[in-house]
């Protein structure tokens, strides 16, 4: 597989850790209406969210990078493959986290105390979290996914509207750069405006996960700490979410196209 180079892998590798980051970020609701400390959860929760925001846009340069260096000869199809390849490295980065879930909930609900206990500085939380001791303790509480996880999984309180939301979503944010970069290729006497559309695509798609996701787990959460609602609820919907986070990453890859091809279109409006 030509498409395949040293740089390609490294990217994918960026991508995989991004979309790990992003799927583990459910883990740290649970984890606060777990040890009854909300809001430091939210604390640590926007900390991971700004940190995969800025992986992302770090990734962006070498991403467009893959352009410059296709070939002259079939240089749709050779970037297309190589972008259909970073798609897939965001499914299997979304699965990781799926894999890892159970075991940074307990991990979380560890760095949520302590982030109390530091008196809400995350720098010295990162001091401790990182030092090989806490490494070591955090290795002990590794527990893969069980089959009781989704034979607990209380189906009547799975909103289907939120969970088609979110893969939407999902999709959306995991191709804006990408198709971008490919409309680009399509319309190249108006490149620029295309590659600028990228950043308008993923500020969209994160002001809808804002105002459609966020709100609605974040509710279900304090009424758990509030006593108002269960844990087991809120661990469903949970699960809900970060299975529509997989399934947008497959949807990504059949979006990724007609999304270019609209983003060309659109361009001509703007020139």
């Amino acid at each position: 597989m030509e498409f395949l180079t040293e740089k390609l892998l490294y990217i994918a590798l960026f991508i995989f850790v991004i979309h790990s980051i992003e799927t583990l970020a459910y883990a740290v609701r649970l984890s606060g209406a777990r040890v009854k400390m909300i809001a430091s959860a939210l604390s640590l929760f926007n900390v991971m969210v700004i940190l995969s925001r800025l992986a992302n846009m770090m990734q962006q340069p070498f991403t467009g990078s893959l352009i410059d260096g296709a070939p002259n000869e079939n240089a749709l199809e050779f970037v297309e493959n190589q972008f259909r390849f970073l798609i897939g490295a965001s499914t299997v980065g979304t699965v990781f986290g799926i894999i890892l879930l159970p075991t940074f909930i307990a991990v979380f609900s560890r760095a949520i105390i302590h982030l109390s206990e530091e008196r809400g500085s995350i720098p010295s939380l990162f001091k401790r979290i990182f030092s090989l001791k806490y490494i070591k303790r955090g290795i002990k509480h590794f527990n893969l996914p069980k089959f009781t996880y989704l034979r607990s999984t209380i189906m009547k309180d799975i909103p289907i509207k939120l969970f088609f939301v979110n893969m939407v979503i999902t999709a959306i944010y995991t191709i804006g750069v990408l198709s971008a970069l490919y409309a680009a290729l399509l319309v190249p006497e108006r490149a620029s405006t295309a590659i600028m559309a990228s950043g308008l695509i993923n500020g969209i798609a994160t002001i809808l996960l804002v105002i459609f996701i966020d709100p609605k787990i974040s509710v279900i959460a304090d009424d758990v700490v509030n006593q108002r609602g269960s844990y087991q609820k809120l661990k469903s919907i949970s699960l809900l979410m970060v299975t529509s986070r997989f399934l947008g990453t497959l949807l990504a890859q059949l979006l990724f196209i007609p999304g270019a091809a609209y983003i060309a279109w659109l361009t001509g409006f703007i020139v």
